[in-house]
């Protein structure tokens, strides 16, 4: 994959994540984790590191029991994008 069409693509994961941060009803916890993903997510480092450690965190919030399931939806839609990009 283009590096160019791989970070769009990764714009759109980041978008994405930041909308849920921003969703008032999506546990406070699982918010603050978002923060963690997004801070990974735009960190200098390696995509593919960056991917893998994302998908690892979003794998263990989609199994929080206070999550609606439209948000784990959500959730599960992002981690599809980002597992394309892998």
């Amino acid at each position: 994959m283009k590096m160019a069409q791989q970070m769009s693509e990764l714009d759109v994961v980041v978008s994405s994540l930041s909308e849920l941060q921003e969703d008032a009803t999506v546990p406070r916890n699982v918010r603050s984790q978002i923060q963690g993903i997004l801070a990974t997510l735009r960190a200098e480092t390696e995509t593919s590191i960056k991917i893998n450690k994302a998908l690892n965190e979003l794998d263990e919030i989609s199994s929080d029991v206070n999550l609606q399931s439209y948000t784990r939806t959500q959730i599960w839609n992002i981690m599809s994008s980002l597992e394309k990009l892998h």
